[in-house]
């Protein structure tokens, strides 16, 4: 039985990006447009399909880490501030990303019934949104073997 860790993240984001869009589960917001995913970035998201591709990745990492909480997803989507580095002088500072576009993504997440509060430990994952997950790992998986199979 194939379940989310044996597929790699990066086939099972974007297979989700798909299902979530497919679905109608997530919505981009409005002012989306004209706010920063992380206090060391400049410019809005400029990544097509940022907000269905964002809300699969954090429900694969709410499903991994959960319960996690929007503070410790804050931690692990920010970076590195720019001005800290431009003359080496000073070591690097880390930033956090946007708890807002974190927050919003898991609300809606919660709307769709993939993601549930748990009371004073965070966020995780229910079953619906478990199944869903082991779902699109094991196609993932099947189509990584089927073009390992035509290029064999």
């Amino acid at each position: 039985m194939t379940v989310l860790y044996d597929a790699p993240a990066d086939e099972v984001i974007e297979a989700l990006t798909d299902r979530l869009e497919a679905e109608d589960a997530v919505a981009e917001p409005d002012w989306l447009a004209f706010v920063t995913s992380g206090v060391d970035r400049e410019l809005p998201p400029e990544q097509e399909r940022f907000w269905p591709r964002r809300a699969a990745s954090l429900l694969r990492k709410v499903a991994i880490e959960g319960p996690i909480g929007v503070g410790s997803l804050e931690s692990i989507y920010g970076g590195a501030k720019q001005g800290s580095t431009r003359y080496r002088v000073r070591p690097r500072h880390t930033a956090k990303g946007s708890g807002s576009v974190i927050r919003t993504a898991l609300q809606q997440l919660e709307e769709a019934g993939y993601v549930e509060v748990a009371e004073g430990e965070g966020r995780q994952v229910t079953p619906a949104g478990q199944s869903l997950l082991d779902e699109v790992a094991r196609e993932a998986i099947e189509a990584a073997e089927a073009d390992l199979e035509r290029y064999a």
